[in-house]
């Protein structure tokens, strides 16, 4: 069986890890690796190298950095199809999929490459006679990345290449169901020039995670995941004096009106609620029907629905693989029949889905549930697996209404053809993302990404020039400088410009 080892200090290393836990391949349902679960003592060792390699790297100059992004930049896009082979066979989506994954990554390293304009200071020529006022971003140390198994290497993406740009080191903890791709990312920084020791990759669970959260030395800690660990990370991280940024789950609704263009919208509508079977923060997985539009969307919808080719991640006629564990497939099929026992209509049920020659796969189909209400428990959990269900609202303003009721904020969409119905929703949803006639908008790398509501704790979205806020400190200088010959006369009262 092969071993995932930690990389700490620019070299796999297996440090004190006794605990390791199983790799799948979703397709077969077969383990194909172990990877070490990390000890406090592991991630103490991987701060501390990460701290003496900060010391100089926060001193670099931005030249040397931005030459590190751009190598870094070239070798993961030369490195793409590797990427994409090692996020199939340990998450289950299929190839494309996974392939777009790392495009969406590889933007943030670009937006990183123009660090020299991200962190230009303010300056201020005479403020007060002889006096110059000017500010500058620092780094904040050692920092932190806590990412799910869903991307696992566009989310880590979103968080290490601005921190590093920014100056600071950092710890990355990736999911311990798909590591492999952070592997693969830190022999890619040591090749593209990284001083040993600026990027480090812990495996673990629970014990790793609080290691990193009660560490004096860890300054800041992103997160990504579900509502309830991204409470407990804030709330953790936080009362340790950390700056945190935890991004939680989503319950994202899509609004259609009857202006729609009906099969652009289903169309969209299948794409993001079955692409990478569900297991998107950012996937559709209830839509509200506006009026008369309600039976036909979910008959298209439906049509559309049975037509995924559902298949191993590898096979190029895939268009959705299997979800990620047998548990996750387990709880998917569970909250399917506890709609079905509420009251709502199966109209595609994905639960009895058999691949041929993968029946051990954790496979679950494109499920279409109508007639679904707030009250439901499949509308009320975030189910993370290929669910789309259907609900009815009379207007536009009872679906914002609908929406602003849900606990999640973080991404939403309308389907219309009308600019006003487009506006009012736009300004009256209280979610962070909103896409309009665009059914999962992820912003570009140069604006952030984030929820509002229980999808984010902390006041920093990730990626953009948020995240260069977040990984930085400002500082602030007011300088003088007499000439020598020059008398000054100090003052104990206050200091006010002249």
């Amino acid at each position: 069986m092969r071993i995932i080892d930690h990389w700490i200090g620019g070299k796999l290393t297996a440090e004190s890890s006794s605990r390791a836990s199983a790799v799948y391949n979703p397709a077969t349902g077969r383990p194909q690796a172990e990877v070490r679960l990390a000890s406090t003592d592991d991630v103490g060792v991987a701060v501390a190298t990460a701290r003496g390699a900060f010391a100089e790297w926060s001193q670099s100059s931005l030249s040397k950095r931005t030459k590190v992004l751009f190598a870094f930049r070239e070798l993961v896009n030369q490195h793409l199809d590797e990427f994409a082979a090692l996020i199939t066979d340990e998450h289950g989506k299929v190839l494309s999929d996974a392939r777009g994954e790392v495009q969406r990554g590889l933007e943030v390293v670009e937006f990183a490459c123009g660090v020299p304009t991200l962190l230009k200071g303010d300056f201020s020529d005479q403020v007060s006679t002889g006096v110059d006022l000017y500010s500058f971003r620092a780094p904040l140390g050692v920092v932190a990345g806590i990412t799910p198994f869903n991307f696992p290497a566009m989310v880590p993406m979103w968080m290490y290449p601005i921190a590093i740009a920014c100056g600071n080191a950092f710890v990355l903890k990736p999911s311990e169901r798909d590591p492999s791709a952070s592997l693969l990312a830190a022999e890619l920084w040591q090749q593209a020039g990284l001083p040993d020791g600026v990027f480090n990759v812990v495996h673990g669970d629970k014990e790793a995670v609080d290691a990193l959260l009660d560490h004096p030395d860890v300054a800041a800690v992103s997160f990504v995941g579900s509502t309830p660990i991204a409470r407990y990370i804030h709330t953790r991280g936080t009362a340790n004096g950390k700056r945190v940024q935890a991004l939680g789950g989503a319950k994202n609704h899509a609004v259609v009106l009857p202006d729609a263009d009906l099969d652009y919208a289903s169309d969209h509508l299948v794409a993001a609620a079955f692409g990478s079977a569900g297991e998107r923060c950012m996937a559709i997985s209830a839509t509200v029907a506006i009026g008369g539009a309600a039976d036909a969307l979910a008959e298209a919808v439906s049509a559309k629905a049975r037509a995924v080719k559902v298949g191993s991640g590898r096979d190029k006629e895939s268009e959705m693989g299997p979800v990620v564990t047998a548990a996750a497939r387990d709880r998917i099929v569970g909250l399917i029949g506890s709609g079905e026992q509420q009251g709502a209509r199966l109209l595609v049920d994905g639960r009895a889905l058999v691949v041929p020659g993968f029946e051990d796969g954790f496979f679950v189909g494109p499920t279409v549930i109508d007639q679904v209400t707030p009250e439901m428990e499949v509308y009320r959990e975030e189910i993370f697996g290929p669910v789309l269900s259907v609900l009815r609202a009379d207007n536009v303003d009872e679906a914002i209404s609908l929406i602003n009721s849900n606990p999640y904020g973080n991404g939403t969409a309308i389907f219309t053809s009308s600019g006003e119905a487009a506006r009012r929703f736009q300004r009256g949803v209280n979610v962070g993302m909103i896409g309009i006639n665009v059914p999962i908008p992820v912003p570009m790398a140069y604006y952030s990404f984030g929820g509002w509501k229980d999808s984010l704790f902390g006041d920093k979205h990730v990626h953009g020039p948020e995240g260069v806020s977040f990984y930085t400190r400002a500082k602030v200088v007011t300088s003088r400088w007499p000439h020598v010959e020059q008398s000054i006369g100090a003052s104990l009262q206050f200091p006010t410009a002249s």
